[in-house]
């Protein structure tokens, strides 16, 4: 063999290795980076937050309204059907703890009958009294008719015994007139006496009759049907068997309207910026995944609230339902996909494809076997993507990793 044809065999040959030493060390170049295209689309920014269900209209279920009259100020619960109960109206909810109450009725009939003994102990007492004031003026009156009578018979008795005899008549029915006077006191006296114990026992036994309609009360009944829920605690908790109700909190459930429903959700500081009165809203139940309701914020808070066992200060924000199913229960925890922005036909990539220096953001691009630094013109974003609004260009392939031994390369700048 001619050493011509060795040379130009050796050149193949070496031409060959480079080749493929290339391509091997591309493709594993590639395997060690991970890369994502440009794609156009739609562009959706959105901000995911659970809340919970709540009915924007109900009627509210309460405990015995006037029961501090009577001193009862925390009364316990002592039965309550299962919540979500579908219920009738005067179907039965629940029973309330009557213990201090029944003490209560004991105490009274205790005092009713050590009242109505001081009654006929007084009315006893003024007829025995009045009595004795009755034969007092009845035996002055014969003593008057006696006097009278040696008086028509003295007519001969010498003038100092007539006089006598007169004086002692005026003064009998000068006694007399001052006894009906006294009796007449004594008789009004006693009528007092009498309407004031009768008074009392009149109180005590309203009283009683209050306190057994009070009872009939602590057996909780409902005046409209609908589905019970419990209403919650100052804790979170909702009401339960064991549970307190008072005069200041007397709400024990409620029924709610299901078809005017609303979520009730908590924003965190950062999303609460973005979150304004209006934005669509995506409604799921994690109960139902199938069940996909459209809504609208309706309220967005000003101030945040520090939730318990949390520093971190949230805001309220209110979402109303513009349907409804029949599946869906207050209390019911939702899924709630807020749609911030929506932008049609825009070019996007990955937030890690995006690198930044001197304050110039950048995308590392694959061109042909080679990569480049390019500038990029950035417009919205959200926690996955970003909207691409000059440098690159649909399908170009960028670097979501630094490749190595590129920093200092030089940026290619957008072409103005």
């Amino acid at each position: 063999m001619s050493k011509i044809k060795i040379a130009i065999i050796s050149v193949i040959i070496l031409i060959g290795i480079y080749f493929t030493y290339n391509y091997f060390a591309g493709t594993s170049d590639d395997e060690a980076y991970l890369t994502s295209k440009v794609t156009k689309g739609t562009f959706i920014n959105e901000v995911f937050i659970s809340g919970e269900a709540q009915s924007t209209s109900s009627i509210q279920i309460n405990g015995p309204s006037n029961a501090m009259r009577f001193g009862l100020y925390n009364i316990k619960i002592q039965d309550l059907v299962p919540e979500g109960t579908t219920i009738k109206k005067g179907d039965y909810i629940g029973k309330l703890d009557m213990s201090e109450l029944n003490g209560k009725i004991l105490d009274a009939q205790l005092n009713l009958e050590k009242a109505e003994s001081k009654y006929t102990q007084q009315q006893l007492d003024t007829t025995l009294t009045l009595k004795q004031e009755r034969n007092s003026m009845k035996d002055l009156l014969f003593d008057i008719e006696e006097n009278k009578l040696e008086f028509k018979q003295s007519q001969y008795e010498a003038p100092g015994i007539i006089r006598q005899l007169e004086i002692k008549i005026e003064k009998l029915e000068r006694d007399l007139k001052e006894k009906t006077e006294d009796y007449s006191i004594k008789k009004n006296q006693a009528n007092a006496k009498m309407i004031e114990v009768g008074t009392e026992v009149s109180k005590i036994k309203k009283q009683i009759a209050d306190l057994q309609d009070l009872q009939k009360n602590f057996t909780i009944h409902s005046e409209h049907e609908g589905m019970v829920t419990y209403v919650k605690e100052w804790n979170g908790t909702k009401k339960k068997v064991g549970s307190t109700i008072s005069p200041w909190e007397p709400a024990i459930a409620s029924l709610p309207d299901l078809t005017k429903m609303e979520s009730k959700t908590y924003s965190n500081e950062v999303d609460i910026r973005k979150i304004n009165k209006g934005l669509t809203v995506k409604v799921g139940f994690d109960a139902f995944p199938e069940i996909e309701i459209d809504g609208v914020v309706t309220e967005v808070a000003n101030v945040g609230e520090t939730r318990a066992g949390s520093d971190i200060k949230l805001f309220q924000v209110l979402i109303k339902l513009n349907g409804s199913n029949k599946n869906i229960r207050p209390g019911m925890t939702t899924a709630n996909k807020i749609l911030i922005k929506k932008v049609d036909d825009v070019l996007m990539i990955p937030l890690e494809a995006i690198f930044s220096k001197d304050s110039i953001s950048y995308t590392y691009v694959k061109s042909g076997l080679s990569i480049e630094k390019k500038q990029v013109e950035l417009g919205l974003s959200n926690n996955e993507t970003i909207i691409i609004n000059k440098g690159l260009e649909e399908n170009d392939l960028v670097y979501l990793n630094k490749p190595e031994n590129l920093e200092d390369k030089s940026i290619t700048p957008l072409k103005k």
